[in-house]
């Protein structure tokens, strides 16, 4: 089981990268499961613009490409979602409107952080991964007080941020091998 962590901010002095190491260090640890960590900032992009939508497939441009085979890796997603303005971030909007069919029949769970631990941006994400025929998880991780539990740019959850951190890859875990499965049947 592969699980990709998304971190959904490219912020100057952004709490998600931190947040995504944590998260990453305890799913490593974790039989069964692969983890890996993707931070779009280091991806680049640009305001999807594209003259074809992506829900047909034919992707032409280089870099969606390169997107679609990275993503179509993952059997399971973690997206750090922190809370912008009562709503997710556009660089994790974006990311996901650049494909389609990758996401589709996967599990997909959150950590958020901000204005009411994040629960805002986590309501809204839901119906976007809804929509990419994900299979959004009801747990997430809802960070109280990120900034408090960051010291030299290293996030410590407390032990309520491990547990329930520890039920949403139990959860993702879980969902990716049964969705697996049924991709496989279906092929």
């Amino acid at each position: 089981m592969h699980i990709q962590i998304l971190i959904g901010s490219v912020r100057e002095g952004r709490m998600a990268k931190p947040v995504g190491d944590w998260a990453l260090g305890i799913a490593s640890t974790r039989k069964g499961l692969s983890a890996e960590l993707i931070d779009l900032k280091e991806w680049d992009l640009p305001m999807f613009a594209l003259a074809k939508g992506p829900s047909g497939g034919n992707y032409e441009d280089a870099l969606q490409k390169r997107w679609a085979e990275k993503i179509a890796q993952g059997d399971g997603y973690l997206f750090i979602s922190p809370e912008y303005n009562h709503g997710y971030s556009a660089v994790l909007k974006n990311a996901l409107d650049y494909l389609y069919a990758e996401w589709a029949r996967k599990p997909a769970g959150c950590i958020s952080y901000g204005g009411v631990k994040g629960a805002r941006s986590v309501e809204q994400l839901r119906l976007v991964l809804v929509e990419l025929q994900m299979a959004p998880l009801r747990d997430a991780v809802h960070i109280a007080d990120v900034w408090g539990k960051v010291e030299g740019g290293r996030f410590t959850g407390d032990d309520r941020d491990v547990k329930q951190l520890d039920k949403v890859l139990d959860e993702l875990s879980w969902w990716g091998s049964a969705l697996r499965q049924g991709r496989e049947t279906d092929s």
